[in-house]
């Protein structure tokens, strides 16, 4: 829970735009953007300077009644949820067209006094009045409190017919109960069903992960199950993949702005001197975010801090979301002259590809490692070792002449398929597709690999992982729930491993554009 809110939050607390003249005076709405907290009462409001008494007021809580400010008290709060809107309603004289300033003193819990101060346009102009009718007519229809009831999600679906003219069959066609996504999608409407393949076992040879796991491989792209078989099969005939967890890490990543480069430079030794406060203002808000770092990086009078985390089986990004700013706001009530504060400032690199996580870890960093027989490579993959080695250095070249993030083939073909599958976060595949394989032809003859996912981002908890499909999946790879996400990531490399192998083996022995061939032939 929040301690500290500074002035720069508790203005996002205020809807811009929604102050409005009303038949019988006027009305603004408050957003609830911090967490579950209640109201107690309303000390004072003044627009302009001018003082309106509290009995003045009622609070409309989105779907409910209005409530008088006068019956709202410690004894019988008003509770006020996260992410729900409340509408403040005033009996007095309309508001004069302009631009106005707001201040509102309201009493909470836990946050107990909140001072909001705020410049706001009068909205309801003639044409603004028509404009909106003329667009709630053509607005997606949703349900300010539960929006994932039968009703609403028959009258979106209904409107989706009636706007688009078309009639969707299995779009609609919802084979689970529809609550269920209820904190994963807004304004549902169906599901889009992608087939599912089979591939393995696979024999993991991991400190997490030990056994022999079949894998379920969502993708719509021929050959692809094929292909990650083919090479499970030469895996398992080495004994297996050896899988290891190296390090770990969720990063936020917010920027101060100082008065120059020095105060920017303070700011960065008042951070490494309090950083036992901010990790007990960042540890307070979860039971499992822990904080591991936080690494300053200055240009100019730009500091960025990179708070790294540790965030239990969850994927953990929203987790470390909370926490930074807990640890922030702490910051912003004890130091002065930072003129401006954003809590991400595109150095987390957030759902992109980056060099910084590929050296210093985000998600989990985890490697696949093996030893290939040159006896068995001829068998079964139809090339030598000296052809495997030799392609991946030309393709090291390649790679560095293209500026990718990654010197394998295809790691983001395995993990796109396991993510959809397994509830994962598929705009991840950004920063977990980042990949650096190795190999080497050994004295004897025979082929050593190895790949490392350094940006592994992936959970057992949380996010799409609770959906019924996807629950399921990570059952079948006994990876459901809490205290499994190391061996989840040691599986998921196991799988990118046998699918650098496979595709390897094919482009070196000619074998890839026939066997797309083959796939595209057997539709026809």
């Amino acid at each position: 829970m929040f301690r500290f809110i500074p002035n720069v939050l508790l203005k996002q607390l205020y809807t811009r735009s929604s102050l409005q003249n009303t038949p019988t005076g006027f009305t603004f709405s408050l957003k609830n953007r911090l967490a579950d907290a209640q109201f107690t009462g309303l000390t004072q409001v003044r627009i302009d300077g001018q003082t309106y008494p509290a009995d003045a007021f009622t609070l409309e809580l989105d779907g409910q009644e209005a409530i008088r400010v006068s019956a709202i008290s410690t004894k019988n709060p008003l509770k006020f949820p996260l992410r729900r809107k409340v509408r403040v309603q005033a009996i007095a004289a309309p508001l004069a067209p302009g631009r106005h300033t707001i201040e509102v003193i309201l009493q909470s819990h836990p946050f107990g006094t909140l001072t909001i101060t705020i410049d706001d346009e009068l909205q309801g102009g003639p044409d603004q009045l028509q404009e909106e009718s003329i667009l709630k007519n053509t607005t997606i229809p949703r349900h300010p409190v539960d929006d994932m009831v039968p009703e609403i999600i028959q009258e979106r679906q209904d409107f989706l017919r009636q706007y688009t003219q078309t009639s969707p069959k299995y779009l609609t066609n919802v084979a689970f109960d529809p609550t269920l996504v209820r904190g994963n999608c807004e304004q549902f409407v169906g599901v889009a069903q992608i087939p599912i393949g089979l591939v393995g076992p696979l024999r993991i040879n991991g400190e997490h992960a030990q056994g022999d796991f079949l894998i379920p491989l969502a993708t719509t792209e021929g050959t692809l199950v094929a292909s990650y078989n083919r090479g499970i099969k030469l895996l398992n005939q080495c004994g297996g993949v050896t899988c290891t967890v190296i390090d770990e890490g969720m990063q936020r990543a917010p920027v101060f702005v100082m008065r120059d480069a020095r105060a920017a430079r303070d700011l960065a030794r008042w951070v490494a001197d309090h950083e036992s406060e901010l990790r007990l203002e960042a540890e307070s808000t979860s039971r499992f975010a822990r904080l591991k770092y936080i690494t300053p990086y200055q240009a100019g009078r730009l500091l960025f801090l990179r708070f790294g985390f540790t965030t239990g089986d969850a994927a953990g990004q929203n987790m470390v979301s909370k926490a930074t700013l807990a640890a922030c706001n702490f910051l912003l009530q004890k130091v002065e002259g930072i003129e401006h504060f954003y809590l991400e400032s595109n150095m987390a690199t957030d759902k992109k590809p980056s060099f910084v996580n590929t050296l210093q870890t985000r998600g989990k960093r985890v490697t696949a490692e093996v030893t290939i027989p040159k006896e068995l490579l001829l068998r079964e993959l139809q090339v030598e070792p000296e052809q495997l080695d030799r392609h991946a250095r030309i393709g090291n070249v390649g790679a560095f002449m293209a500026g990718t993030n990654n010197n394998g083939l295809h790691s983001v073909n395995g993990l796109a398929a396991l993510f959809i599958a397994t509830g994962q976060d598929v705009a991840c595949l950004a920063e977990s597709s980042a990949a650096i394989t190795t190999s080497e032809v050994l004295p004897n003859g025979d082929l050593y690999g190895s790949i490392t996912l350094p940006s592994l981002i992936v959970g057992t908890v949380g996010g799409g992982t609770g959906l019924p499909t996807q629950q399921e999946c990570l059952s079948i790879l006994g990876c459901s729930g809490t205290g499994q996400v190391y061996k989840f990531a040691e599986i998921v490399a196991g799988v990118v491993a046998a699918g650098e192998l496979s595709l390897a083996a094919a482009i070196s022995s000619l074998d890839w554009v026939s066997s797309h061939e083959s796939a595209r032939q057997s539709k026809n």
